[in-house]
C-alpha cells in the first residue's frame, strides 16, 4: 500500500471518529446546526471511502484494455464527492426550512460545541495534511478529499460561533438560519469540486505558466532542431501528458534526432513529475514557423 492510499484509509479513521463525536454533540443539544455539521459528517467518511478505491485503482498498471493507466479514476470519485455533498446540502437545507418555522431552545449547548469544536480541530489537522500531501503526490482525489475538509472546518467555526449567541440573544431562529448558512457554503464547495474535475475528465491542458515553462525548457534543450510545433498538453491523475512534433533537418540521422529526443524527455521529466512525453520527429519541409524555436 503506498502513501497515497494509506492517507486515503486514513481519511475513513478520522472521518469516523469525527462524525462519532459530531453526533453525539447533536444527540446533546438537538441543535439542528449541530445536525447539519454532523449529516456532513456521514458525506466525509462515504466520500473517503470513495477516494480510497479511486486511488487503489488508479495505482493498478497500465493493461491492454487502458494502456494509459487508470489515473483518470481519480476524477470521477472527485465527482461523486462533489455531488454527494450537494445531497448533503439539500437535505440540510430540508431541516432549517422546517426547523426556522418551529423553533426549539437548544439544550446543554457549551458541551456540545465543545464536543463539536474537538472535532473540528481534528477536522482541520487532518484537511491539512491531505491537501498538502496530496499536493506533493499529485492525488486529485486526496486534493479534493482535503478541500471538502476544510469547508467542513470552516462551517463548523461559523456553527460554533453563531449558537454561542443564542443564549445571549434570545433569537432561537438563529440554529435553523446557521444550518442554512452552512448548506449554502457546502452547495457552493460541492459545485467547485465538480467543476475542477469534470475540467479533468475533459483534458484541460496544463496551467499557462506550466506551460510556458514546458516551451521553454523545449526550446532550449532541442539543439540541433529547428522547431516545435503542435504542442498539447494534458493531465490524468498523478500524470501529465505532453506531445508535440519535433522538425529537424532532412539530412539528419535517425540516430541523431533519436538522441536530441532522449535529451528532451530527460528535461522535462526533471521539472514535469510523472510526464509522459510523446515527440513526433519531422523533416525540414514540414516546418511551420509558428511554433516553438530552437534557441
Amino acid at each position: 500500500m503506498d502513501k497515497i492510499q494509506k492517507l486515503a484509509l486514513g481519511s475513513i479513521f478520522v472521518g469516523t471518529v469525527v462524525f462519532v463525536l459530531k453526533y453525539a454533540a447533536y444527540y446533546i443539544t438537538g441543535s439542528i446546526a449541530l445536525y447539519s455539521d454532523a449529516l456532513e459528517s456521514v458525506i466525509n467518511v462515504v466520500t473517503a471511502v470513495s477516494a480510497f478505491m479511486a486511488v487503489r485503482l488508479s495505482a493498478a498498471p497500465a493493461d491492454a484494455n487502458h494502456p494509459y493507466g487508470h489515473h483518470k479514476v481519480e476524477y470521477f470519485s472527485a465527482v461523486l464527492e462533489g455531488v454527494l455533498i450537494i445531497v448533503a446540502a439539500l437535505a440540510i437545507l430540508r431541516e432549517a426550512y422546517f426547523g426556522f418555522f418551529n423553533p426549539k431552545i437548544v439544550d446543554a449547548p457549551m458541551q456540545g460545541l465543545a464536543i463539536n469544536a474537538l472535532a473540528g480541530v481534528i477536522n482541520a489537522f487532518w484537511s491539512w495534511l491531505l491537501i498538502s500531501r496530496g499536493r506533493r503526490l499529485r492525488s486529485p482525489a486526496l486534493v479534493a478529499d482535503g478541500r471538502h475538509l476544510l469547508t467542513d472546518v470552516m462551517t463548523s467555526v461559523g456553527v460554533i460561533l453563531g449558537l454561542l449567541l443564542v443564549p445571549f440573544t434570545g433569537w432561537v431562529w438563529l440554529d435553523s438560519a446557521l444550518a442554512a448558512f452552512v448548506a449554502l457554503n457546502i452547495l457552493w464547495s460541492g459545485w467547485g469540486l465538480i467543476k475542477e474535475s469534470v475540467g479533468g475528465l475533459m483534458d484541460e491542458a496544463l496551467p499557462e505558466a506550466t506551460l510556458s515553462r514546458v516551451r521553454e525548457i523545449i526550446a532550449v534543450n532541442a539543439q540541433g532542431a529547428i522547431e516545435a510545433h503542435d504542442l498539447r498538453t494534458r493531465h490524468a491523475g498523478r500524470m501529465t501528458f505532453i506531445d508535440f512534433h519535433l522538425v529537424v533537418p532532412g539530412h539528419m540521422s535517425v540516430t541523431d534526432a533519436h538522441d536530441i529526443c532522449d535529451r528532451l524527455e530527460r528535461a522535462l521529466k526533471a521539472d514535469v513529475e510523472d510526464a509522459l512525453i510523446t515527440i513526433h520527429v519531422e523533416p525540414d519541409n514540414k516546418a511551420k514557423h509558428a511554433g516553438i524555436v530552437v534557441l
